[in-house]
């Protein structure tokens, strides 16, 4: 693959910022119209945004999904991009058409999402390495997103505008939600008596052997009580929980079920286990 052309990015949030220093050694800069500090060793570009991007090939956009339109509005206006360009945003959810004040331009549009977190844009180099890119968008804007994937060490995967929501939808699932089941759990741990402090870090290395299990999917991994078939267990479940957490816990239950369903437990005791988790005031 050819190499990476010159980058600019414009944004200079967590992603933006990691971006550039994982792209560190390449052609790239970092432009933001905020005089915010940014990660040792980043500098942001010192000349005008026009300059930074009439220096470059490659253009990221690093803003919030909410502002990928108008900033496309301004580099529109100003006329500062032209047909040698490619245009990248990186939101999970948009596809090409929020870019379309520069479709008049010429310039290849695109989308190139980062699946992974990033909270420390220091750390992002290492946590980009093996994640997947989805990639949407004109084909030149494909071929430049690849190479910007095989530079950062990243898996490429080729997405539909029409399907990126539900794809989104799964990335948000997996990465906002099980926080937000991490706190559920956290919580009812706390409820059992464990001390605040134990409670907040207690479950860390289950969920760290539940990734590792994940390595051979989802119906291979499923351990527990659905997977099992025991009744007895997912009764005294949701005899202590209650309200919306006997909601979740019914809700979840169900998709395991599928699971435990697809790995092979009998249908006799898959059919004990949905009874187990309709049951109402258990």
């Amino acid at each position: 693959m050819a190499q990476l052309p010159s980058v600019t990015i414009l944004g200079a949030g967590r992603m933006g910022q990691g971006l550039a220093l994982a792209l560190r050694g390449r052609e790239v800069s970092l432009v933001s119209r905020r005089r915010h500090p940014v990660a040792a060793p980043l500098q942001l570009y010192a000349g005008t945004r026009v300059d930074a991007v009439a220096r470059a090939l490659v253009l990221i956009l690093a803003v919030p999904d909410d502002a990928i339109t108008p900033l496309a509005t301004d580099l529109a206006a100003e006329g500062s991009v032209g047909p040698r360009h490619t245009v990248l945003h990186l939101s999970g959810l948009l596809g090409r058409g929020a870019l379309f004040p520069l479709a008049p331009s010429g310039a290849a549009l695109g989308s190139f999402h980062p699946l992974q977190t990033i909270a420390d844009p220091a750390a992002a180099p290492e946590r980009l390495a093996g994640a997947n890119a989805g990639l949407e968008g004109d084909p030149r804007a494909i071929e430049i997103g690849g190479q910007l994937a095989q530079a950062l060490g990243m898996v490429p995967v080729r997405l539909s505008a029409a399907g990126k929501a539900a794809y989104h939808a799964g990335a948000a699932m997996v990465a906002n939600y099980t926080v937000a089941l991490f706190s559920v759990a956290e919580r009812l741990a706390r409820d059992a008596g464990v001390p605040p402090e134990t409670a907040a870090r207690l479950y860390l290395p289950l969920l760290g052997g539940v990734v590792a299990n994940l390595e051979s999917g989802a119906a291979a991994a499923l351990t527990g009580p659905v997977r099992r078939g025991d009744v007895q267990t997912i009764r005294a479940h949701l005899a202590v929980l209650s309200g919306a957490d006997a909601r979740l816990y019914r809700l979840l239950g169900a998709e395991a079920l599928r699971l435990a369903r697809q790995a092979g437990l009998s249908p006799e005791l898959a059919d004990r286990v949905e009874e187990a988790l309709r049951e109402r005031g258990v």
